[in-house]
């Protein structure tokens, strides 16, 4: 039962992490980057070609390239690309077509730099958001994944040339202006999607050296409350043997955890080091409390 309501809630919070991913992707299109033709990669920038030279209804050539590409995906690659991709290339237009009917929302600044900022910050989070819960933003990712099999190359080196190209049809009909408010938008984004992959994940490493370790080992599990590893290692100076204390902790931790150790051995050797994500027990599962508590009193 524990199992089935913990798959759930997974299940809950993928489906409202990709639906909120989409739509505040779709709604920074709709608002900031079409209203301003900033220069923006993927199929949403084919898109935007299609729109300027033909007159096509962007969100219609987003959905039909999106399933063109989903097809081919699922052909090329597999049936797991397909099924971690299906959610975006679907929500995404239906999104883009639903806020591009919404009265005014191309009338949010006059400011095509300020237009440029908060673009690449939401898309960025949008990004980050769908990419967190293991889904795939479909579209270009699948038109990459698929050359880099074809090809036997690098999927990083088709990302730049299908960004190059996409990006260059549109400098072809776009003022230097645009295209600089593109980069902006594209750096920002790059910037912010980093933060929100680790955002809640990242964690801090204590790595203390001292003869009186297991003192301090015994503190941190029990004092701190935090998980402990022990290091062998060998003094660079005088060849010695001794052991570490490695401590993984939250950063409100970091004081308490200099604390104990300045309690039992103020000449400790101390190094903290900031870790992007951190997964296991004792962090993203329940930690062993009752058998931890019966190891230490023994």
């Amino acid at each position: 039962m524990k199992q089935i309501k913990k798959d759930i809630g997974e299940t809950v919070k993928t489906t409202f992490m990709i639906l909120l991913g989409n739509a505040l992707l779709a709604f920074l299109v709709a608002a900031f980057i079409i209203p301003h033709n900033i220069v923006m990669g993927g199929t949403t920038g084919i898109a935007l070609v299609a729109a300027k030279l033909f007159g096509a209804d962007t969100a219609l050539v987003v959905f039909l390239l999106n399933l063109a590409l989903l097809v081919l995906g699922l052909v090329v690659i597999g049936r797991k690309l397909f099924f971690t991709s299906i959610a975006s290339t679907v929500l995404y237009p239906v999104f883009l077509a639903v806020m591009q009917r919404i009265p005014g929302i191309d009338s949010f600044t006059d400011n095509t730099l300020l237009a440029a900022l908060f673009a690449g910050v939401l898309m960025g989070v949008s990004l980050g958001l769908v990419m967190r819960v293991g889904s795939s933003t479909g579209g270009m990712d699948i038109a990459n994944l698929v050359l880099a099999k074809w090809f036997h190359k690098g999927v990083a080196i088709f990302v730049y040339i299908t960004d190059i190209i996409v990006v260059g049809a549109q400098a072809i009909i776009s003022t230097p202006e645009q295209i600089m408010m593109g980069i902006v938008v594209l750096v920002l984004e790059s910037l912010v999607l980093d933060r929100v992959m680790v955002f809640g994940k990242s964690q801090l490493q204590v790595y203390v050296v001292s003869k009186k370790f297991d003192e301090i080992r015994v503190k941190f599990l029990t004092e701190l409350e935090a998980g402990v590893t022990m290091n062998y290692i060998q003094t660079g100076a005088l060849g010695e043997e001794e052991k570490a204390v490695v401590c993984i902790i939250p950063s409100r931790k970091l004081y308490y955890a200099n604390e104990i150790v300045r309690s039992v051995d103020p000449e400790a050797f101390v190094t903290v080091t900031k870790i992007k994500e951190v997964s296991g027990r004792g962090f993203t599962a329940e930690r062993r409390y009752s058998e931890l508590k019966t190891k230490i009193s023994d």
